[in-house]
C-alpha cells in the first residue's frame, strides 16, 4: 500500500470512528439505514464500499433512472427510505416543498462550488448536500486520429465540415459520434453553448422560469448548434441515424469502430471507453470550444444525498455522507469526481479527475446543468419536456429544415413547456 493510500484510510478511518462516538450517543441497536440509488454496475458497488465505513448497517436499493416514481409510490404507501441520492437539484426542490424532507447540515469540511452551493436550498434552508459530480463539458478523441484539438466553436465547425468532406468521399471516419436517441445527450450540447453564450444571471433565470425562451441568447446558442449539426457527413450514418444512436453506442463508435473522430460527453464517458475500447490507446480529451476562447464554458452535473422526514438515522447518513473523506474508497479506486472542494486535488490517483478536479476549482463560473433543474415533466425524460424538443430540433436541422424555421420552431416549443411547467404563467 503507497503511503498516501495508508494516510487516506487512515482519514476514513478517524472520520467512521468520530460518526461512531456520535452515534453511539444516540444509542446501541438502531435500524439500518436505506439510500435508494439510481447508480447501478460499477457505481453501485462503489458506493456500496463507501457506505460500508459507516458505524451502522446501511442498505442500499438500486431503483433505475425513474428513482422520482420509485420515491412517489414509496411515499404513498408510507415506506420512503431514510435517505436517497438524487440526480436532478429540481427534485430537492420539490420535495421540500412538498414537506418529504428534513434539513440537513452538512459536515465542517463540506464546500460545494458555487454554481452548485444554493440550489439544494428553500427558503433558506438546507434539505441536501452534492456527493458525486460530473463534468460536462469535455470531448474525447484518440491522439492518432486528431493531432490538434479545435480551440474555439469556429474551429470545432471548420473542422467538422473538413472531416464531414472526407467522410462523405469514403476516405475517413465521421467526425462527430452522438447518442441523440438519448434527449440528455443533445440537451447537454445546448446548455454548453448556451453557458458560453449567456450571462449567468440569464442562465439562472431560464432555470428559475423568469426568462424569455424566445429570448436572442436561446436563439443564438440554437444557431450555433444548427450551424454544427446540419454539417453534411457530421455523423455516421447521417442524422436519422444519430437518432436511434444511444450514448454509450455512440462512445463505442469512436473507440471500437473508429466510425467517429470525437464524441462529446462528460467524464462518466470512461466507464464505457473501459468496456469497449479496441487497442490500448489512451483516449485524450478536450474542453468544449466557447466562442471566447479564454472563457470555455464549464457545465456541471450532480447527484446530492436527501433525508427523509420520519427517519431517526437519514440526517446523520447525509451528513457523514457530506464529509471531505466519506468517498476516499472511491476516489482510490477511480472515476470519481467530489463537488467537496475540500477534497485535495493531489487526493486524486487518477489524472483525467485531477486535472477536471483543478477546472473546477479555477472556472470564473459553474454552471449546472439546465435540464435538471428545471420544474415538472419540462425537465425531460424519455419522449417529453425539453429532451423530446431538442431532439426534434435536431431532427430537423440534420433533415434539410432551414436553421432559422427550426430555431423558431423550438424556441417555441420551449417557451410553451416553460409555460405549462409554470402553470399557465410566462
Amino acid at each position: 500500500m503507497t503511503g498516501a493510500g495508508l494516510r487516506r484510510r487512515t482519514l476514513l478511518g478517524a472520520a467512521a470512528a468520530a460518526t461512531g462516538a456520535m452515534a453511539g450517543g444516540c444509542g446501541q441497536g438502531r435500524r439500518s439505514v436505506q439510500v435508494a440509488v439510481v447508480w447501478a454496475g460499477g457505481e453501485l458497488g462503489r458506493f456500496r464500499e463507501v457506505v460500508a465505513g459507516y458505524p451502522t448497517t446501511v442498505q442500499v436499493v438500486s431503483v433505475g433512472n425513474d428513482i422520482d416514481a420509485f420515491l412517489t409510490a414509496r411515499r404513498a404507501a408510507g415506506t420512503s427510505p431514510d435517505v436517497a441520492i438524487l440526480p436532478r437539484p429540481g427534485l430537492v426542490v420539490e420535495y421540500a416543498r412538498r414537506g418529504w424532507l428534513s434539513e440537513v447540515t452538512p459536515a465542517v469540511s463540506y464546500t460545494a462550488p458555487a454554481g452548485m452551493r444554493d440550489l439544494l436550498s428553500v427558503d433558506g434552508r438546507r434539505y441536501g448536500v452534492w456527493v458525486k459530480a460530473a463534468h460536462k463539458s469535455l470531448f474525447w478523441h484518440f491522439p492518432s486520429m486528431l493531432a490538434e484539438p479545435p480551440r474555439s466553436w469556429d474551429a470545432l465547425v471548420r473542422l467538422t465540415r473538413r472531416l464531414g468532406e472526407r467522410h462523405r468521399a469514403g476516405a475517413g471516419p465521421a467526425p462527430l459520434a452522438i447518442g441523440a436517441a438519448d434527449g440528455w445527450v443533445l440537451t447537454d450540447w445546448f446548455e454548453n453553448v448556451l453557458g458560453d453564450v449567456a450571462d449567468v444571471d440569464l442562465y439562472a433565470a431560464l432555470a428559475r422560469g423568469e426568462a424569455d425562451w424566445r429570448g436572442r441568447p436561446v436563439r443564438y446558442a440554437l444557431e450555433r448548434l444548427a450551424e454544427l449539426w446540419s454539417v453534411a457527413g457530421a455523423f455516421p450514418g447521417g442524422g436519422r441515424r444519430a437518432l436511434l444512436t444511444q450514448f454509450e453506442e455512440s462512445i463505442i463508435q469512436v473507440v471500437h469502430h473508429r466510425e467517429a473522430t470525437m464524441v462529446f460527453e462528460a467524464d462518466f464517458v470512461d466507464a464505457v471507453v473501459g468496456r469497449f475500447r479496441r487497442g490500448t490507446e489512451p483516449l485524450a480529451t478536450f474542453r468544449f470550444p466557447g466562442a471566447r476562447v479564454a472563457d470555455q464554458p464549464l457545465i456541471v452535473g450532480g447527484d446530492a444525498a436527501v433525508a427523509f422526514a420520519g427517519s431517526d438515522g437519514g440526517a446523520e447518513l447525509v451528513r457523514w455522507l457530506s464529509d471531505a473523506v466519506a468517498f476516499l474508497p472511491w476516489l482510490d479506486a477511480g472515476g470519481y469526481l467530489s463537488p467537496n472542494l475540500a477534497v485535495p486535488v493531489a487526493s486524486y490517483r487518477d489524472p483525467l479527475r485531477r486535472r477536471l478536479a483543478s477546472e473546477l476549482r479555477a472556472a470564473d463560473s459553474v454552471q449546472f446543468d439546465l435540464s435538471d433543474q428545471l420544474p415538472g415533466t419540462f425537465t425531460g425524460t424519455d419522449g417529453v419536456g425539453i429532451w423530446r424538443i431538442m431532439q426534434d430540433f435536431f431532427m430537423n436541422v440534420t433533415d434539410g429544415v432551414p436553421a432559422r424555421e427550426a430555431v423558431g420552431r423550438a424556441t417555441g416549443q420551449l417557451a410553451e413547456a416553460a409555460r405549462a411547467a409554470a402553470g399557465g404563467g410566462r
